[in-house]
């Protein structure tokens, strides 16, 4: 079976299926029983990453439990500022925390050891790729420039990304250097994923929904652009999904402006927006995660709107977030088999 059968790639080039093919973000995470008993064993939550054979393992939980369309490496966004030596860490309760970084230690960023660091999670690549099924596709991914550069400024997420906003007006050049420092790092990244077997990649821009019109410009589309056009030259098959959520209206060019052959929605996008924006190509999304909380009525009509409004056109069903610890994996069995029109 060649790759072109798998469908989600099949969509990426343009193709209308039906049902569309589908994958959640976060599928491999704390929802699923068999997940928490992986990383109890693991250590931390780097330690989990790090291991090939770990990783690969939670890759292919949601895959073994459910037949996604698409299996999705299990990582983190922040791997690269860990490879920077950042002194990434996850606090249980608080999430990630980082040593903030200033001007001078942005200028100071030595990038000698990120390709070393990061060997164990391109040989999970290259595991998850010979363990899935042949039909299923392999998606690889990184975080965007802004949004990793929200965390290495601020040390830790915050609700608005004041920090980092604040730093990238005060200290222009320097919050500059480090978008396209790491824009160029995420570019070798994902290269590495595609070449160790990865049919796809995304760019998770979590935190583009912060910014204004020209700032989007500058922080979320140009980096995302560098990275796409580094990939691609070197990649011509390459296809790049861009997620920028909270974008809204700038979501309009953004794909012309970063050259992704996909975007991906969150679940703010209204269908009637998503549907002008799929005349243009393919998109993915945009479930609220907590209809899958919900599950029942909630979730069966979130599933059939999008199906209505979006199904017609180039479309990979997914959430407009990652799926959250709370959802009850019986109503991820039950979205799989609504949206493959096994259930009504």
């Amino acid at each position: 079976m060649s790759v072109k059968s798998r469908k989600i790639v099949d969509v990426l080039n343009g193709k209308t299926i039906s049902p569309p093919p589908l994958w959640l973000m976060r599928q491999a995470g704390r929802y699923l029983p068999e997940y928490r008993a992986t990383r109890a064993a693991a250590g931390s939550f780097l330690d989990l990453c790090y291991s090939p054979e770990l990783a690969t393992e939670v890759t292919l939980q949601p895959i073994r439990r459910y037949g996604f369309d698409a299996a999705i490496l299990f990582s983190d966004i922040l791997v690269i500022p860990d490879a920077l030596d950042r002194n990434v860490r996850f606090e249980e309760g608080h999430g990630p925390r980082l040593d903030p970084i200033d001007t001078d230690g942005i200028f100071a960023l030595k990038q000698d050891r990120v390709q070393q660091h990061l060997t164990p999670v391109i040989e999970a690549v290259s595991r998850i790729r010979h363990a899935l099924p042949e039909e299923t596709a392999l998606l690889g991914f990184c975080g965007a420039p802004w949004t990793v550069a929200t965390y290495m400024i601020a040390g830790h997420g915050t609700p608005d990304q004041a920090p980092a906003r604040l730093f990238a007006y005060r200290e222009p050049k320097a919050f500059a250097h480090l978008l396209d420092l790491l824009a160029d790092l995420s570019a070798d990244y994902l290269v590495a994923q595609i070449d160790a077997g990865a049919d796809a990649v995304q760019i998770f821009d979590s935190w583009a929904g912060v910014l204004g019109e020209k700032e989007f410009a500058d922080y979320a589309v140009r980096p995302v652009r560098r990275i796409i056009q580094s990939v691609k030259a070197r990649r011509p098959q390459a296809k790049i999904i861009a997620f920028a959520k909270g974008a809204g209206l700038l979501l309009k060019t953004y794909r012309q402006q970063t050259g992704a052959d996909a975007i991906g929605l969150d679940w703010s996008v209204p269908l009637s927006f998503a549907a002008e924006l799929q005349k243009e190509g393919p998109v993915q999304g945009n479930l609220d995660p907590m209809r899958v909380v919900a599950g029942g009525n909630a979730l069966d009509e979130g599933i059939d709107a999008i199906l209505q409004a979006l199904g017609n056109g180039p479309l990979i069903f997914n959430l407009g977030h990652g799926i959250t610890p709370q959802a009850d994996p019986e109503n991820v069995t039950r979205l799989v088999a609504r949206v493959r029109g096994d259930v009504r």
